[in-house]
């Protein structure tokens, strides 16, 4: 069960995700979390760097759909000016919208990496639901509430991973 928690790759940030890489493993679509792995949760819009990585996955035709636990109106306000669909609300790491995002795209699961900044949401449910997935470092050291009591069990859940050399990377 704990390989559950587990991502498949471990990276600083969304940028050092290179499309041209993501292409000559076959990926086509991405879906990625918001807060804390785009930008900082308390963050309302796209930076220029978030924006110009959102242009060069669309140039190298891979779709991008942010999957947020977050309410409409915070997703919406970022996802809309970026002209990228998004689901709010998405209830990770429940599989359900993960599945849903990967039939919305038309692709197969082989064919989409997730991305997200935390063990018990994103690449748990990730995981479950059958995708690649790629843990990128949090943005900013603060969270919100429920947020704080995740990072608390994911420090322990990687502690022991790291013990038991399941794990390689520094935090």
């Amino acid at each position: 069960m704990l390989k559950k928690f587990l991502p498949n790759e471990h990276v600083k940030s969304v940028f050092d995700i290179n499309p041209e890489v993501l292409k000559s493993k076959g990926i086509k679509g991405i879906i990625t979390d918001l807060d804390n792995t785009l930008v900082a949760w308390d963050v309302k819009d796209a930076t220029p760097e978030v924006i110009e990585w959102f242009k060069q996955m669309k140039e190298n035709d891979i779709k991008v759909t942010i999957i947020s636990n977050n309410k409409q109106e915070r997703v919406k306000v970022f996802s809309e000016p970026l002209e990228t669909p998004f689901v709010f609300s998405a209830r990770k790491p429940l599989s359900k919208a993960f599945k849903s995002v990967a039939k919305q795209m038309g692709m197969k699961k082989e064919e989409i990496v997730v991305i997200g900044d935390q063990l018990l949401t994103d690449v748990l449910g990730g995981n479950f639901a059958g995708f690649y997935t790629i843990l990128v470092v949090p943005i900013v050291q603060t969270d919100g509430k429920i947020t704080k009591i995740n990072r608390k069990i994911e420090r322990r859940i990687l502690h022991y991973m790291r013990k038991k050399g399941k794990i390689t990377w520094e935090e």
